[in-house]
């Protein structure tokens, strides 16, 4: 072969060579990730194709609602328990009121002629005790006045306790006989409270009984002999 020929071959063979080499690639056919390769963009959605789907997007039912689970109703309110109410008092005392008329019975027994000394006597009729105040309150038929009170005689916190079914005493004097003096068949009896309260008199016989002006009672005591001899 010359040698001209064989240039001649080379040259078409060099050529070919780079015509391959020039030529797409393989991946660069499919589209080719290369910096030179072309970004695609997204396609741009009609409004028709929006109001469409604004549309289906608004008829569409809302999902139901879950029931809202009712509340417990609240327990009514326990009641309040009363106070208790305090304990008795221990005071033998407590409670305990003034001896009325409503409360007695009584008797008058002439103690002594010469002097017209009667003992008096009160009996608790109730079943509570009471207490008896001060100095019998006597009166002498229809005369006027009273018998005034002859000795002291304890307050309200020393008076004596009547208990139900006993017995308090008193000593009445009218005196000796006199010009001035007057004789009544009966005496009436009410007793010292200490407040107002309305008493009906009790009544008792003393036939012969002598009224001076220095007729006097003693204060109530629990001995029949003590009250004789004040």
């Amino acid at each position: 072969m010359s040698t001209v020929r064989r240039a001649a071959v080379v040259l078409v063979t060099v050529s070919a060579l780079a015509l391959t080499a020039c030529g797409p690639s393989e991946d660069g056919a499919g589209g080719g990730s290369g910096a030179d390769a072309p970004t695609a963009t997204p396609p741009v959605p009609s409004a028709t194709a929006s109001a469409s789907a604004s549309a289906s997007a608004s008829t569409e039912p809302a999902p139901p609602t879950t029931p809202a689970t009712p509340s417990k109703s609240a327990k009514p309110a326990k009641p309040t328990k009363p106070a208790k109410p305090a304990p008795p008092s221990t005071d033998p005392d407590v409670d305990v009121f003034p001896c009325s008329t409503y409360d007695l019975t009584f008797t008058a027994d002439l103690a002594e002629a010469t002097t017209s000394s009667y003992l008096l006597k009160v009996t608790n009729k109730t079943g509570k005790p009471c207490l008896v105040l001060g100095h019998p309150v006597v009166t002498f038929g229809d005369l006027d006045g009273r018998a005034k009170a002859r000795g002291s005689a304890p307050g309200i916190e020393e008076a004596l306790r009547l208990a139900p079914g006993r017995t308090a005493y008193a000593g009445l004097m009218g005196g000796l006989k006199g010009a001035k003096s007057t004789t009544v068949s009966s005496i009436a009896l009410t007793m010292e409270t200490d407040s107002d309260l309305k008493q009906v008199p009790l009544k008792a016989s003393t036939p012969g009984l002598n009224v001076s002006d220095a007729a006097s009672v003693t204060a109530w005591t629990d001995n029949a002999e003590d009250a004789l001899s004040l």
